[in-house]
């Protein structure tokens, strides 16, 4: 029972779930703040319909931080919050000011592809784990986000 953490999980499993979650936190903050900029600068003819939707995307993308940092601290662990930080462990990278949206929209379905992978293996991590927690909040991460895909992609009619 010693090398049990505080919610019963192991803590050297729960020491490498941690650490990963760190990086998909920082690789949402990215993908959040790259959102944020193409929400406001936008232009073009679709620029109604993607304003909106692009909203809608960083709201969500914002709880996802919140909810991926609560999990970090519940499995015992302090969660990084510097962009500075982020920067450097980040597969998605900042964007530069985007205003067309079809470029906008193939970065939010690259990163999307990024997320998916991290939370893929996050899943592998929490299930070796039994972090039932981890485990169910991937798996409804990545049931809505390849729902965001296919109508990311059939935007773009791929």
């Amino acid at each position: 029972m010693k090398n049990l953490n505080a919610i019963g999980l192991d803590t050297e499993k729960s020491n490498a779930l941690a650490e990963k979650l760190n990086e998909l936190l920082a690789n949402y903050s990215i993908f959040y703040q790259n959102v944020r900029g193409y929400h406001w600068n936008i232009r073009g003819e679709k620029f109604f319909e993607l304003h909106l939707k692009f909203e809608e995307l960083y709201n969500d993308l914002l709880l996802k931080i919140d909810e991926i940092a609560e999990r970090i601290l519940t499995l015992g662990h302090s969660p990084n919050h510097s962009y500075s930080g982020y920067k450097k462990i980040s597969e998605i990278k900042e964007s530069s000011q985007v205003s067309d949206g079809l470029e906008a929209v193939n970065d939010i379905l690259n990163s999307f592809k990024i997320i998916i992978s991290f939370q893929r293996e996050l899943l592998s991590l929490s299930a070796d784990t039994n972090d039932e927690g981890t485990n169910a909040l991937m798996s409804d991460y990545i049931r809505a986000q390849e729902k965001l895909v296919w109508m990311y992609s059939a935007y773009l009619q791929r």
